[in-house]
């Protein structure tokens, strides 16, 4: 992956490389998100036809042995939903119902958060092999303001301050994903943008882990089109 100018160590003559168009880039980081919650929608609508199935099937047959059988398969769908990422999954009482407000939130931010992850951790393993080892913490957080950001975000993060004990927060004053929001709406606006800053929590976590830091990402923005991430590493297990 590459914008213009070729990155180094890359270039056009390395068989190796691989190069996305930058306007493709910008276009996913639009649509991930209503992408995410048709994906949830009709992950929950399957899961709660399934359901009024097994249930007309429970309707039709009296037997109290065919209906022990139906309930186990009907938890078995719905189980099957939740491990599918869209949350609390369907109630059975009365065959369907629709996810919460709430519910459809948390669903969304699991997927969009667990997608963001991978690719986080494809692009460290990606673009560091080639680098000497970091020998702090601090030094895998400049990578990623300057390297990694640079590359995704084709820009540095403004601001980084740390307290030294274990929280980083990362200050960028043009978010990309917000560079083509409108303002206008105050703070409905902000409040809309929230869902977009799930994906890059991901690419953040799952970099900082490709880089042997477990730690936990939250975002926010106050004001378009800047965002902040709060970074609060974790301590390794055993210590």
């Amino acid at each position: 992956m590459s914008f213009e100018p070729v990155m180094p160590p890359y270039g056009a003559d390395d068989p190796n490389a691989r190069f996305l168009s930058a306007s493709a880039l910008d276009f996913l980081l639009i649509e991930i998100v209503p992408m995410a919650y048709r994906i949830t929608n009709q992950l929950e609508e399957e899961a709660n036809n399934a359901a009024a199935t097994v249930l007309a099937e429970q309707q039709q047959d009296g037997s109290q042995t065919q209906s022990q059988q139906i309930q186990h398969s009907a938890a078995a769908a719905q189980t099957q939903s939740i491990t599918r990422g869209h949350g609390a999954g369907s109630s059975l009482g009365g065959g369907s119902r629709k996810m919460d407000e709430d519910e459809e939130k948390d669903a969304v931010f699991t997927r969009l958060e667990t997608l963001g992850y991978r690719v986080g951790q494809g692009l460290v393993e990606r673009f560091s092999r080639d680098r000497p080892r970091f020998t702090d913490t601090l030094d895998v957080i400049k990578f990623l303001c300057k390297d990694l950001w640079t590359l995704v975000f084709r820009k540095q993060v403004d601001n980084l301050k740390t307290n030294h004990r274990g929280v980083y927060v990362l200050t960028d004053n043009s978010f990309r994903p917000f560079s083509r929001m409108s303002a206008e709406m105050g703070g409905q606006a902000v409040l809309r943008a929230q869902p977009f800053l799930w994906f890059p929590c991901g690419i953040v976590r799952g970099a900082l882990a490709g880089l042997g830091i477990q730690a936990t990402v939250q975002a926010e923005s106050t004001e378009l089109p800047g965002a902040v991430f709060q970074i609060k590493t974790l301590p390794a297990k055993g210590s």
